[in-house]
């Protein structure tokens, strides 16, 4: 595509926009949103600090030792080294020698032991297992990689002992079988099987409370809708968009049999994106790890462009070096607009995070201006 041409296509809304553009240059041609890259501008070093944070938890006396965290690093993308990193978060890291082991440890500090602490006391049990059960129900076979979910886990705010304290304490809800397309590894399976009436989606729920029983085809089937600032839309595309709109909407834990059109196969897969998200206990996800469901969810659709082509539901960010998709309708100036308790510790830990080395003596300013963590 010529160049002119390019800039042309990436002036217009993504919505119906099918040019032959590489993967990179439709994520390039996005319309940014300054309030969703300023928060994933905080989360790309909190996902750094609770990898760290978990290491430090799984440890015996919940003490890492530094030469252990420093051989991790570069799995963990601590571009400028362990002790840089640790140095960076006092709020949430110390560095300390413990006589015992006869090397230094690194430890939570009280504070961010306390969010951990809050955060695990937050998980229940009972929660999870509707999550899941829910998560069972969008995929036809109502069965999913187990591996599939351990990726998804704190997302999904399940216990981080979960196929204990979940899976296994509910036999007659859940049950764990060999996978027949890969070996040494094994499907969750759903065993109670509940009617597709049972659960009511996101979508479906949001559209019942703000516009009760009433017919009108305009928001009958639609999603609610909230764009980037400075995306102008055109005539027929908002057009266009109407009619997408009042395309039937075929909810995610019925049948998708009946998808059958292009346009259809989309709109469910827009349905099962937005339930999927909604899922979350942030509204947020990694693609990659969204991306995992599709086959089992029968997104037959690329789950990047899918994003990309719906601006106005979805999100998509490319910070930290990790393309992350947030459910705009759940958010509002950068924060949950229905926050629960494990978003709140989650919360509370990114401002501990955001805090760096501010009012601890040193130019704390200067160390955020060298910080090139990715």
């Amino acid at each position: 595509m010529a160049g002119g041409a390019f800039a042309a296509a990436a002036r217009l809304p993504t919505l119906f926009r099918r040019f032959k553009v590489t993967s990179a240059q439709h994520v390039a041609a996005r319309h940014l949103d300054p309030t969703f890259e300023k928060l994933m501008e905080g989360y790309k070093h909190l996902l750094k600090a609770v990898a760290v944070q978990d290491l430090i938890l799984a440890s015996p006396a919940a003490s890492l030792p530094f030469p252990l965290l420093s051989s991790a690093a570069p799995r963990l993308h601590l571009s400028r080294g362990a002790a840089y990193f640790v140095r960076a978060f006092p709020r949430v890291f110390s560095l300390v020698y413990d006589p015992f082991a006869s090397q230094p440890v690194v430890r939570l500090t009280p504070a961010a032991a306390r969010i951990a602490s809050d955060e695990s006391a937050a998980s229940s049990a009972s929660d999870a297992a509707d999550r899941l059960r829910r998560l069972l129900c969008i995929s036809s076979s109502r069965c999913l990689p187990l591996r599939a979910i351990f990726k998804v886990w704190r997302e999904l705010g399940l216990p981080d002992d979960f196929e204990d304290s979940v899976i296994a304490r509910n036999p007659t809800v859940f049950a764990l079988r060999t996978n027949p397309r890969e070996p040494n590894t094994h499907l969750l399976e759903l065993i109670d099987q509940p009617p597709a009436s049972k659960f009511i989606s996101a979508a479906e729920d949001r559209r019942r409370r703000d516009h009760g029983s009433a017919e009108d085809p305009d928001w009958k089937f639609a999603f609610k809708l909230g764009f980037p600032p400075g995306m102008k839309l055109t005539k027929n595309y908002r057009a266009k968009l109407k009619q997408w709109q009042r395309l039937a909407y075929l909810d995610p834990y019925g049948n998708g049999a009946a998808a059958k059109q292009a346009t259809a196969r989309e709109k469910r897969a827009v349905a099962i994106a937005h339930e999927f998200l909604s899922l979350t206990v942030e509204k947020m996800a990694e693609v990659e790890k969204v991306s995992q469901f599709r086959n089992w969810m029968g997104m037959d659709l690329n789950i990047r462009d899918l994003f990309l082509d719906h601006p106005g539901i979805f999100y998509l960010s490319t910070k930290g070096k990790r393309h992350t998709v947030f459910l705009r309708e759940a958010y509002e100036r950068g924060r949950l607009i229905d926050p629960n308790p494990i978003y709140e510790a989650r919360r509370r830990l990114l401002e501990l995070v955001l805090m760096r080395r501010r009012g601890m003596g040193g130019d704390g300013r200067e160390e955020e201006e060298k910080e090139e963590e990715g």
